[in-house]
């Protein structure tokens, strides 16, 4: 958190920083995506970035969906960085990855805001998503 944390030399230089989540906490499929991130890496010594894919980052955000999350979600889609396509083949992948768990109570949440994403921000017809019965 010194060298890349919040208020460090490369959060000033990059606008970026560490943030360190609780394991558990996104709402991912079982192996999210990473890509390298090679031009910050030449400049870095200690450190070797991977970024999450703009889509698991969408899931990422359906759990808590507050307004910042909402407007990151718009902001990746208004770059055109997010397909409905493969939104829903990721959607469908963490869903079988938290439909087994103590988790699974949260998925018509989740539902409910991936709903609201395609609607209100791709302007695409809600998808029908399946969820256990027991749910």
């Amino acid at each position: 958190m010194r060298i890349a944390g919040p208020n460090t030399d490369l959060h000033r230089r990059w606008n970026l920083y560490i943030d360190i989540v609780p394991n558990g906490v996104p709402f991912l499929p079982h192996a999210p995506l990473w890509h390298p991130f090679a031009a910050l890496d030449q400049s870095l010594e200690h450190l070797e970035l991977f970024v999450l894919d703009v889509v698991d980052v969408v899931f990422s955000k359906l759990k808590r969906f507050h307004a910042n999350d909402q407007a990151d979600i718009d902001a990746m889609i208004d770059r055109d960085l997010v397909r409905h396509a493969g939104l829903i083949e990721r959607f469908r992948a963490a869903l079988d990855e938290f439909s087994g768990d103590a988790r699974a109570s949260d998925l018509p949440k989740y539902v409910e805001n991936l709903h609201r994403v395609e609607r209100d921000m791709l302007d695409v017809p809600e998808t029908e998503i399946d969820l256990p019965s027991w749910i």
